[in-house]
This record gives structure tokens, C-alpha cells and sequence, in this order.
């Protein structure tokens, strides 16, 4: 179906190839989720509380993956909506985690897994795989 009007101009010729873009970032943001775990643990273990900084790539697919959810709102209401929720409820825990790293570093505790956000964070990868098999790329294909 042809949209109406094209709201974001040249940007709306990611329209059909939203959700493979939003795959990707979901991808990423766990890798770079991964990378920034590890990065705290390092940054504990050599200089305490106070070494532990953001880890800038992780922050950047989370800003990306927040901005191509919201341009998914745009192209499929319902879908986009859902997976906004996911995502900036993903983007929130991402603020609560760190901070909470920051407190076991000061305690002295082990640094503990991002366990809020990779429970979004898996709902999110399932939330967008049942979009793209059933209402998306993957279900005109099939």
C-alpha cells in the first residue's frame, strides 16, 4: 500500500525495509551490551567505583534503536507502538543499570548482569520477530 504522504521525505524509502534495520539494531544493542558489561568489569577491577564511565557505542544503538522504533510507529501504528514501549522501557532500564553498577562497584560487590534490561531486551527480539513473521517482511515472503 501506498502511503498518503510522505512524512519524512527521502527517509521514508526505509519503509519497507524498517523492521530487517530494526533487527539489526536489536542485534547490535546486545552486542554492544555484552562489550559494555565486560568494559564495566575491567574498569571495577582496575580503578573502582569512580573508573566506571558509559560505554559510548551502547549508547548510540540505544539512541538509534529508540529513533527507528519511533519511525516503525509511522509505518505500522500498533506494531510500532509495542515495540516503542519495549524500547524505551529498554532505554530506561539501560539508566537504572548503570547506576546500579556504579552502587556494587562502591559496596564492594561483584558487578551482577543487566538482568532488567536483557529480559526487554529479549522481548524485544521477540516482540519485532513475530511483527516481521506475521505482519511484516518475513509473512509476504511465506
Amino acid at each position: 500500500m501506498e502511503p498518503f504522504v510522505n512524512i519524512f521525505g527521502q527517509l521514508d524509502t526505509l519503509q519497507s525495509f524498517i523492521e530487517p534495520v530494526l533487527l539489526v539494531l536489536v542485534v547490535a544493542n546486545m552486542a554492544t551490551r555484552y562489550l559494555a558489561h565486560n568494559r564495566h568489569v575491567e574498569q571495577y577491577e582496575d580503578g573502582g567505583a569512580d573508573a566506571i564511565s558509559r560505554f559510548i557505542p551502547h549508547e548510540a544503538t540505544n539512541v538509534l534503536l529508540m529513533l527507528a522504533s519511533f519511525y516503525y510507529l509511522t509505518v505500522n501504528h500498533h506494531g510500532g507502538m509495542v515495540l516503542s514501549m519495549f524500547v524505551a522501557g529498554l532505554l530506561i532500564t539501560d539508566l537504572f543499570e548503570f547506576e546500579s553498577r556504579k552502587v556494587e562497584a562502591r559496596r564492594d560487590v561483584p558487578l551482577d548482569r543487566p538482568k532488567a534490561s536483557l529480559s526487554l531486551w529479549t522481548l524485544s527480539l521477540l516482540y519485532l520477530g513475530f511483527q516481521m513473521l506475521f505482519t511484516g517482511t518475513i509473512g509476504t515472503i511465506i
